[in-house]
């Protein structure tokens, strides 16, 4: 009879384990598949250019970073990279009042507040150039992300920026830079 029951529990925890595998298969099978999201901000990441010489392109890209304020700090023609950063300052005005509201409710209610918000940024560009899947031109994919440091100087926020409209900037910038480029303009 201790058998049976055996026997019974081990049918239930097989039949327990079925979804579970069910799952597993199912996390396994979409394993590699990126997710829209990660997709869509490869591809405001990306643009094509009609271009075979990626060594006009890697230096267009540099003169439009140096244009926006990015000190270069690496440059690897070989391996298409370029980087460079360029610091800000990252105050915010509703941090600002919000410090300054927390600080005259502690003064009201005779204690102190530690005013703590962010003070500066550094933004980080990165561009890599690379030949396109059929090699009829030139893929360039940027990215750019901020460290942003607050009063006390530890980091509070590190985020790639998701600003379709700076990396829309950015590539027209770049497609009339290195159309000059090309032509010796």
């Amino acid at each position: 009879m201790h058998r049976r029951s055996l026997i019974r529990s081990g049918a239930f925890g097989c039949l327990a384990l079925l979804p579970a595998c069910q799952n597993r298969e199912e996390i396994h099978a979409n394993a590699l598949t990126p997710a829209s999201s990660v997709v869509s901000q490869r591809v405001m990441q990306t643009r094509r250019f009609d271009t075979r010489n990626d060594t006009l392109l890697l230096q267009a890209a540099v003169g439009v970073l140096q244009d926006l304020g990015f000190v270069i700090e690496e440059s690897r023609a070989q391996a298409g990279l370029v980087t460079g950063t360029k610091m800000r300052d990252a105050t915010e005005a509703g941090q600002v009042a919000g410090q300054l509201l927390l600080v005259l409710l502690a003064a009201a209610a005779r204690t102190q507040h530690r005013v703590v918000m962010d003070r500066d940024q550094t933004i980080r560009a990165q561009v890599v150039v690379r030949a396109a899947p059929d090699r009829s031109g030139m893929l360039a994919r940027a990215t750019f992300q901020r460290v942003v440091r607050n009063t006390d100087g530890q980091v509070s926020r590190l985020e790639t920026i998701e600003d379709t409209e700076l990396y829309q900037g950015f590539f027209d910038q770049l497609a009339q830079s290195s159309f000059l480029t090309s032509h010796e303009i």
